[in-house]
């Protein structure tokens, strides 16, 4: 065995067990084998570092910033808006549609420009619907990379295949000729997580996820902090009277956090603010209370959350801490005086005076220097309890604020990044291009798109990327690949689909899906030449099954979802296992039947 081949494979055994023992960060280990591919002088420096300039990479990266730019201006948040409203709360419905989409997404651009523009809304149903980011990430993040065999500009492997066909002169394939077996992939990757999401996601919600201020404020006073949505009948008795009359807060002891007709909400109404009939009201307080009033005034349910969405959102709504200081207008005055709710469209929930809680109705109690009142409200609402010396917000939180004007302009630059990949520029070219005018554009700052960059994506993949480049120089890739198809050569011509099938899906994962491709692609067609077999399948079979890299994140989507979901390497092999078996059993059942 030459000297080169041995070496390449020491650094890639040592490679994989870092990345499935996590014994350092999984950058790291990638950093690592990087650097021992340079060491080791089987790499020149250049080829070594050659993964922080690579396509991928700089796509990636480009991706990000626009599917940044996309989120900044509220698209995603209506996309959200709309999926919940149509799946409501039910976690099947939001994953089925949401990976539908993803999917069919992925099918025409690249799969990890899909995944980057869903993941804020992704977040976003998660926090609305109360859902845990662990049961929706990782489904979504697998629609999007089955997704890209869709069509044969979905992945790169499929958009290299055609050209190293042609090389061959053989025939190339046409944009929709992998397009059966991409849509039983899809609906097959659904359905596994539909029935099985319960047993192979995993079991904890908030993994590797900090507790959030809102979290620790909530525990901490023991804040109410579910709200019930109502609509008010025609034969309510609460029609006519205003919000005060009603003894809401009083009587039940609840508040009221918006009242809407159509799309006009009025947060945290004024006590003199009348009810209407057909109106909806947000509620807040506890479940009995609740209940009590809306039997009281024949209320009825509503489940779905809209149009008080932003209230479900904790980036945009939440409970602040305000402390009065000594020179507050508030000092010797009443909440009912003042007129708080009117004046900052802020609900006040609890009061703390001399250190003890208000109980009850605290409209009329004297404000002393050094109370404390809890809001609930919209962050931009709160944000102006900041302004003048009224209030102290002790509470932090950030506003993000939302260009709706460049709506538009974000749609343009994301659709000419499409348009110039479809028309067959560079992957990397065509987005970062997009990118770069969604920032001259002023979509987004320079800053803001350094800070959309994940960096620990970019160091993992352009870690990893120049071992794919050592098995190729070295020709560790030839070695292994001669081998084992040596083995089934001769034999049933199922077994070497599967054999192409598992060779593809192993080099995938530890080499780029490209790379693997590269390599493969000639041995897999010399090999159909002396089986007798068309060599066209088989070559698609390899770029198709390039995209079966689930068991570990190193694929982009996964290692950009990775952080999101807190997930390790152990929830990839557990729900990435029973996927790639999936995958295995449909393409090579499709193309031994259908496409040989």
């Amino acid at each position: 065995m030459d000297s080169a081949i041995l070496t390449v494979l020491i650094i890639l055994i040592a490679t994989v067990i870092m990345l499935v023992f996590e014994f350092v960060r999984i950058e790291v280990a990638a950093l690592l084998c990087m650097l021992a591919l340079g060491w080791s002088g089987v790499l020149m420096p250049q080829e070594a570092f050659s993964g922080f300039s690579s396509n991928a990479v700089i796509a990636m990266m480009a991706v990000m910033i626009l599917g940044q730019g996309i989120a900044k201006t509220g698209i995603m948040d209506r996309f959200s808006q709309a999926l919940l409203k149509k799946a409501g709360t039910d976690e099947s419905k939001v994953i089925g549609l949401m990976s539908l989409s993803v999917g069919m997404l992925s099918g025409f651009i690249q799969n990890i420009g899909a995944a980057a523009l869903f993941l804020p809304g992704i977040l976003n149903i998660s926090r609305r619907g109360k859902i845990p980011a662990s049961a929706l990430i990782m489904p979504i993040g697998f629609a999007a990379i089955l997704g890209g065999t869709l069509s044969m500009v979905g992945s790169g492997p499929l958009i290299l295949i055609n050209d190293l066909l042609d090389n061959a002169g053989l025939a190339t394939f046409g944009l929709f000729s992998v397009t059966p077996v991409g849509i039983l992939l899809l609906l097959a990757g659904i359905a596994y997580f539909l029935l099985l999401g319960n047993v192979v996601l995993p079991v904890s919600s908030s993994r590797g996820q900090p507790v959030s201020e809102q979290e620790k404020l909530v525990a901490a006073l023991h804040l109410p902090h579910h709200i019930r949505h109502y609509t008010i009948p025609p034969d309510s008795p609460l029609i006519g009277k205003t919000t005060e009359q009603s003894g809401i807060w009083d009587r039940f002891n609840l508040h009221i956090l918006g009242i809407a007709r159509d799309k006009d909400v009025e947060y945290a109404p004024w006590r003199q603010t009348i009810f209407e009939a057909g109106q909806e009201l947000a509620l807040l307080g506890n479940e009995d209370d609740v209940i009590r009033f809306a039997l009281a005034h024949k209320l009825a349910l509503q489940k779905e959350p809209f149009p008080f969405a932003s209230l479900y959102d904790p980036d945009r709504a939440g409970f602040a801490e305000v402390i009065i200081p000594p020179r507050s207008e508030l000092v010797g005055q009443t909440i009912r005086k003042y007129a708080l709710r009117k004046r900052h469209a802020a609900e006040p929930v609890m009061l703390f005076s001399k250190g003890e809680e208000i109980k009850g109705d605290f409209s009329d109690h004297r404000i002393l220097p050094g109370d404390t009142i809890i809001v609930h409200g919209l962050w931009e609402k709160i944000r102006d309890l900041k302004t003048g010396s009224n209030f102290v917000v002790v509470t932090p939180f950030a506003v993000r604020d939302r260009d709706q004007s460049k709506v538009w302009v974000a749609s343009f630059c994301f659709l000419v990044a499409i348009g110039l990949a479809l028309a067959g520029a560079p992957i990397s070219m065509a987005f970062f291009t997009g990118a770069i005018a969604m920032v001259l554009a002023r979509v987004l700052t320079i800053q803001e798109a350094y800070r959309a960059i994940e960096w620990k994506v970019v160091f993992l993949l352009a870690g990893l990327i120049p071992l794919g480049i050592a098995m190729q120089k070295s020709g560790t890739a030839a070695f292994l690949a001669e081998r084992v198809m040596a083995l089934v050569q001769g034999g049933h011509p199922i077994l070497i689909v599967l054999t192409v099938a598992v060779l593809s899906t192993l080099f995938s994962l530890f080499m780029s899906n490209v790379g693997a491709v590269v390599v493969l692609a000639p041995l897999v067609m010399s090999m159909a030449q002396i089986g007798g077999l068309d060599p066209r399948p088989l070559a698609l079979l390899a770029a198709v099954c390039a995209a079966n890299s689930f068991i570990f994140p190193t694929h982009q989507v996964n290692a950009m979802f990775m952080s999101s979901g807190g997930y390790r390497n152990a929830d990839y092999i557990k729900a990435g296992g029973g996927m790639t078996l999936i995958f295995l059993f449909v393409v090579v059942v499709v193309f031994y039947y259908f496409y040989l």
